[in-house]
């Protein structure tokens, strides 16, 4: 890289810089707070010492957001396994083999993202009342294992691979299932973490399904839990950003275990098709 690129690319870096500075600095204040006293918060950003009793209040304490943990790891990892194999399966078919409307039927699927989750709660809500999933996680673990932005992302990228892969694999005997277990899915492992990482991401989060589909608290996945504490709690700053760090920490895991494969997959799904 030259002088003159590294100089007009500067500017950019250092705008990037402050916007970065600006978006962390909520979360460091979110984990300073939780490690101070009542008496510190709003006086200092940086506690005298670090108080850990809010830590430990909302994991022992008569708050236990254990129960909240188990229950959101519980739907984020068999909605997203399941959301993989299917959204996998889909986008291989759309993208490997040729039928009659084809493009057309993906265009329509394609199409339903453009519809707003919200208008469909009533729909679900009968639907699940009618099979008797209603109040339970199967009613959040089901639905999002069809994923339309999974079946779109992976279908870009699997069109991205050479067809004379799959072609010699038809020559030899091979058949769909066999290129796409052992041939097309090792191929796609980047496209298959980024998706897992964002599709855990939403489920992690997911505040509305949750609040409409689930009326048990034994049942609440952590948005509630954490909204449920805030309710009950007004004042107590501390232990509300405590139980905030505490939620965000399988976000930074997962992204940290991932995020090599995060650029490249995105990338490599986007400008395919």
């Amino acid at each position: 890289m030259n002088e003159g690129t590294m100089k007009s690319k500067l500017p950019i870096t250092v705008v990037m810089l402050v916007a970065g500075a600006f978006m962390i600095v909520p979360f460091l204040w979110m984990i300073s707070t939780s490690l101070q006293t009542p008496a510190e918060v709003f006086k200092q950003w940086l506690p005298s010492k670090l108080d850990w009793s809010s830590h430990r209040r909302i994991w022992t304490g008569n708050y236990n957001f254990l129960p909240y943990y188990l229950n959101s790891l519980k739907i984020a990892v068999i909605g997203t396994a399941g959301a993989l194999f299917l959204s996998a399966l889909a986008a291989y078919g759309f993208a490997r083999t040729e039928f009659k409307g084809r493009n057309a039927m993906f265009l329509v699927y394609l199409s339903m993202m453009m519809i707003p989750p919200q208008v469909i709660f009533v729909p679900k809500f009968i639907l699940f009342n009618w099979l008797h999933i209603y109040n339970t996680h199967w009613a959040l673990i089901l639905p999002a294992m069809f994923s339309i932005f999974g079946v779109f992302m992976l279908r870009q990228f699997f069109m991205g691979i050479p067809r004379e892969i799959t072609e010699s694999a038809f020559l030899d005997g091979a058949g769909h299932f066999t290129i796409f277990f052992r041939l097309v899915l090792p191929l796609a492992k980047p496209a298959l973490a980024t998706f897992a990482i964002i599709d855990f991401s939403w489920q992690w989060n997911d505040y509305e399904n949750a609040l409409v589909f689930l009326q048990s608290p034994k049942l609440y996945t952590i948005p509630l839990g954490l909204q449920n504490f805030i309710l009950e709690n007004n004042v107590d700053y501390n232990g509300m950003m405590a139980a905030s760090s505490a939620a965000i920490i399988p976000m930074i895991v997962i992204f940290l275990l991932g995020q090599k494969y995060i650029i490249q997959g995105i990338s490599s799904s986007a400008v395919k098709g």
